[in-house]
């Protein structure tokens, strides 16, 4: 990975923080992309402490405001030549339903909507990379995802785990999707499972049945170490060059749900997106 240039979003803390210290321990120029100031530079620090390298930087920007990822992508573009890999790890579990700055439904517009606008805008750095790469990171939580076609917002009926499963479900059609656009063009769009991790994932939720089960979570989940090792898997190693399309789970090849097969359902939740974005892709 020496030199290879990687923008890693949601990389202040838990598997994307993991997932950039070890692509700058392996040699990479890695640009982190966090909401607080204050955690990025602690990520940097952490980093640049941890593998004696210098070559990690952090962009603020809050990944779920559509003007916010519009405004965070042309300084990107400006500032680097290309992009070698693009980790969009950015996620987060809500179990009470909250509105981004602009009045979207939180788990959609940050899980989805953000995957789906920052890709676009910073697709042609990507294609200025001699065999780019996009990773996805999704979870298993698909398995049981529905898209709800008709209110994607959950502007009824508001249930945290199912917006979560939805959106999880949306990042893995939209990568299968994304393949396809891509073929030909010398760069792959994969997604992951990163597995059960014990980070601070969700702990944005308050009450007493959530700090419960928190708790219980982490002394069973894994370490962030580990789960972002399907990450960096997919970033760097020559064992997927060419690969694209593709779901991963513990660096191998997993499957999928039948609602994420359906390519009827991925061509109808991209104009879907394209229409709530703005975006329109060529």
């Amino acid at each position: 990975m020496q030199d290879k240039i990687i923008v890693v979003t949601g990389g202040t803390n838990g598997i994307g923080l993991e997932t950039a210290r070890a692509l700058v321990k392996a040699g990479a120029d890695v640009h982190i992309v966090g909401r607080s100031q204050d955690r990025i530079d602690a990520a940097v620090a952490t980093i640049k402490a941890s593998t004696g390298k210098g070559s990690i930087q952090g962009w603020k920007a809050d990944l779920s405001s559509q003007p916010s990822i519009r405004a965070l992508a042309p300084r990107l573009l400006g500032a680097l030549p290309r992009i070698d890999v693009l980790v969009n790890n950015a996620g987060a579990l809500f179990m009470k339903r909250e509105l981004n700055p602009e009045g979207m439904e939180m788990t959609w517009a940050l899980n989805h909507l953000n995957y789906f606008t920052l890709t676009h805008l910073l697709l042609d750095a990507v294609k200025a990379a001699p065999a780019g790469r996009i990773v996805n990171v999704s979870s298993a939580a698909h398995l049981s995802g529905q898209i709800r076609f008709d209110d994607p917002e959950f502007r009824s009926g508001y249930a945290g785990f199912a917006a979560y499963a939805q959106s999880k479900l949306a990042n893995v059609m939209f990568t299968n999707a994304l393949a396809r656009r891509l073929t030909g063009t010398g760069i792959t769009a994969n997604s992951l499972h990163p597995g059960g991790v014990a980070t601070g994932f969700g702990m944005n939720n308050s009450g007493p049945l959530q700090a419960f089960f928190g708790t219980i979570w982490k002394v069973f989940a894994m370490s962030a170490e580990k789960g972002a090792v399907t990450s960096i898997y997919l970033a760097s190693s020559k064992k997927v060059e060419g690969v694209s399309g593709g779901y991963f789970a513990r660096s191998k090849p997993a499957p999928i749900s039948a609602n994420a097969r359906d390519q009827a359902a991925q061509e109808r939740l991209w104009t879907m997106t394209a229409a709530q974005t703005g975006i329109v892709w060529p």
